[in-house]
């Protein structure tokens, strides 16, 4: 995204939009006191071309090349992912309640979202994050789009040109058996602690007849120091599964 410096006028209306902190005032050629965006922390989101509402047209894009249209494709949530089929940065499985299959009973379903608006994530952070799971042998789930762009998955490893990406969020999804849970956790608490971004941590199991949560489940967590929050995002069929288990009715 860039900002046409002879057409700006130096209004200001578009900064409060960039999540990021991108645009900044400067000078053009004129002297003038013109608005424009740090290219390396610019996560092509889009955003202030959209919401901004530029008197000038002053905002426009440019045709993105790779790997800086990767930036978009994990930003801009207008833009679904052709290497996966993924509209967003994640799957289904673990931020909503659609039950597609791939999480199973004695299973726990794990989703980092690393970044956030106002902060976003190079991707060498996210690399941090996927090795030291990786070393625990983690499955990474293959329709995201972060597996997508792993050189090893084996290892973790992102593709280098990759590395220097910045995007608002991005999201690594995996899920482990309900036993292996506390090595897990274990893992990602101490990488956390060498992350120059932040991070939220979705976690889920299917529950028990009645809607229960397993209990060992929930004490892995606690004694693990992770305190759940009971929250998710719904789609509008309420959890109607789109699979069942064999021998489930």
């Amino acid at each position: 995204m860039l900002i046409d410096a002879h057409k700006c006028i130096g209004c200001a209306k578009c900064i409060p939009y960039c999540p990021l902190q991108a645009h900044y005032f400067t000078r053009n050629d004129e002297g003038r006191l013109v608005a424009a965006i740090d290219q390396e922390k610019c996560a092509e989101c889009g955003v202030c071309l959209r919401m901004a509402g530029c008197y000038y047209n002053a905002i426009y894009q440019v045709p993105l090349e790779y790997p800086r249209d990767i930036r978009a494709v994990l930003s801009d949530p207008t833009i679904e992912f052709k290497g996966s089929n993924v509209p967003g940065r994640g799957t289904a499985e673990i931020k909503t309640n659609e039950i597609t299959g791939r999480v199973r009973w004695g299973r726990a379903g794990l989703a980092l979202e690393m970044g956030r608006p106002g902060i976003g994530v190079k991707w060498s952070e996210i690399e941090k994050m996927t090795t030291a799971l990786a070393q625990q042998g983690v499955e990474f789930c293959q329709e995201n789009p972060v597996t997508f762009f792993m050189k090893d998955q084996k290892t973790g490893e992102l593709l280098d040109e990759l590395k220097e990406v910045r995007s608002i969020s991005a999201i690594i999804e995996f899920d482990c058996n309900i036993q292996d849970l506390p090595v897990i956790l274990r893992t990602v608490k101490e990488a956390a602690s060498e992350l120059d971004t932040v991070f939220s941590f979705p976690i889920g199991v299917k529950l028990l007849p009645g809607g229960r949560v397993p209990e060992d489940f929930i004490k892995i967590v606690a004694d693990a120091g992770f305190t759940l929050s009971i929250n998710s995002k719904n789609n509008m069929g309420f959890g109607r599964p789109r699979f069942r288990e064999e021998g489930e009715q």
